[in-house]
């Protein structure tokens, strides 16, 4: 950017600034959404913040004579800065209300935005909203012809209920995705359903099945070069490889994986210590006792490490997800 487009940015900002003292209702309101904007491109965003919620205020004290897509968008721009300032609760109330006033009004934008809510939802853990909210998205998406669409949203329903511990139900929902992205020939999202599909299976001790998904993932994967998710397919296989008793085989591919995240930086210890402890609860069934021990204690210094002095001490940590 020269000077002189820097130096017109400037005074466009300024006449807007300018401008407040001079306006009301609906013009003052999209001058405080427009300084909105400008000042969240900038990356300032709590003071973006405030002024959205100035805008959403007057709209709002503007009642019925306020246009609902100026409200609306009033919502939306308190959403995004709040996602931006990691107050993810907070930021899909905000666009919740934003999509709520969209669909009410059959905007073409409501779609987009509540795909957006969805997986803000997903961040915010409230999972039960994420299946709400990307169920109605999918069927619109169907309606419309999208099946890439509707497929990514039956992919995130199957995260949710995944996380919620529903693994049956998430089964299904990736393997409705799976379909429809096979439609679409997309190969590496179907190998991502694959994996999932695999981890849910785990989980309710079908091993076979498992080993089989997790298989058809890392093929997909190794083709493709991308490493990252085939680290996560072999992790599936691994525990796969346990649960049917191939004790040795699993140790040895869960061995693998450690040895590939390693390398990675920054570490992630939470994925390490979970391969590790997993690999301590083989070695004990293989009778190798004191190597688990050895191991064990090794792991418990990490987590003293990892543990924040006003935290409770810890047995463990979740397996790290993959999106």
């Amino acid at each position: 950017m020269s000077d002189e487009d820097g130096q017109d940015e400037l005074v466009t900002e300024e006449m807007l600034w300018d401008r407040i003292p001079e306006v009301q209702g609906e013009e003052r309101a999209n001058t405080y959404y427009e300084l909105s904007a400008r000042i969240f491109a900038r990356g300032q965003y709590d003071e973006a913040l405030a002024l959205a919620e100035t805008a959403r205020d007057i709209f709002s004290e503007l009642g019925a004579a306020a246009p609902s897509e100026g409200l609306a968008q009033a919502y939306s721009a308190i959403g995004y800065n709040l996602n931006q300032l990691k107050r993810m609760d907070e930021a899909a109330t905000a666009m919740s209300k934003a999509v709520a006033i969209l669909r009410e009004n059959k905007s073409p934008i409501a779609l987009e935005l509540a795909c957006t809510l969805g997986e803000w939802w997903y961040s915010s853990k409230n999972y039960e909203k994420v299946i709400e909210t990307m169920y109605e998205c999918s069927q619109e998406h169907l309606v419309d012809g999208n099946t890439i669409g509707a497929a990514n949203d039956m992919h995130l329903i199957g995260c949710a209920q995944r996380e919620l511990k529903n693994y049956n139900e998430a089964i299904i929902c990736f393997q409705e995705a799976r379909k429809m992205f096979k439609l679409e020939k997309e190969v590496i999202h179907i190998a991502r359903c694959d994996q999932k599909i695999a981890s849910c299976y785990v989980e309710i001790g079908e091993g076979e099945k498992a080993l089989e998904s997790a298989r058809r993932a890392i093929d997909v994967f190794e083709t493709a070069h991308d490493h990252q998710r085939e680290t996560f397919a072999l992790f599936e296989f691994g525990k796969a490889e346990i649960l049917l008793g191939k004790l040795e085989d699993g140790l040895s591919t869960l061995d693998g994986v450690l040895q590939i995240i390693a390398e990675d930086e920054p570490k992630d210890f939470e994925f390490i210590l979970d391969i590790e402890t997993r690999m301590v609860a083989v070695m004990r069934q293989l009778g190798r006792i004191d190597e688990a021990n050895e191991v064990e204690r090794r792991l418990n210094s990490v987590r003293e490490a990892l543990k924040s002095d006003d935290e409770p001490n810890q047995d463990g940590f979740l397996p790290k997800v993959e999106s």
